[in-house]
């Protein structure tokens, strides 16, 4: 499992943002589009606010770019968004809240653990409906399989 892990940034300026990335090329590297990553920080999802060159250009550093990973692999387990700014708010706030942040995780850990178990319950039916058909078809007796039309094997 990929394990992101957020470095800390000294004093009140994170890097040079002229040294950043452009939003393209932060959208490049973290496979989301330009849309997502200003959608993300309209939202409130992001944890720091995102450097600007003197142009007012956004300008990603790799902890953005961390930062988006994990709100990326959260969205994609099926975390709302309404849960992952609560994190994001959690984590920009700093230190004493640890419990609250690990009990979010948990909860949305038990909620991934549940669906993953019916996508497997899901998975073992459609092995069984392959299994019938190439069974079926093997023996020669496909057209015996039930069709919407015909009062035959409901298998």
């Amino acid at each position: 499992m990929l394990e992101v892990k957020l470095r800390p940034v000294p004093g009140p300026a994170r890097s040079d943002p002229q040294a950043g990335l452009s939003i393209a090329e932060a959208a490049r590297r973290t496979g989301v589009s330009v849309h997502t990553l200003r959608y993300y920080e309209r939202a409130g999802l992001v944890v720091t606010p995102v450097d600007r060159t003197a142009g007012g250009r956004r300008r990603y550093q790799q902890l953005d770019l961390d930062w988006i990973t994990v709100c990326t692999r959260l969205r994609a387990t099926g975390m709302p968004i309404k849960t992952i700014r609560r994190y994001a708010q959690l984590v920009s706030a700093g230190r004493g809240n640890e419990q609250e942040r690990l009990a979010l995780l948990e909860a949305h850990r038990a909620e991934v653990t549940a669906a993953l178990a019916q996508l497997q319950e899901n998975l073992r039916l459609i092995d069984h409906k392959i299994d019938v058909y190439r069974g079926r078809l093997d023996a020669g007796d496909a057209d015996q399989l039930w069709a919407p039309n015909r009062q035959v094997d409901a298998r």
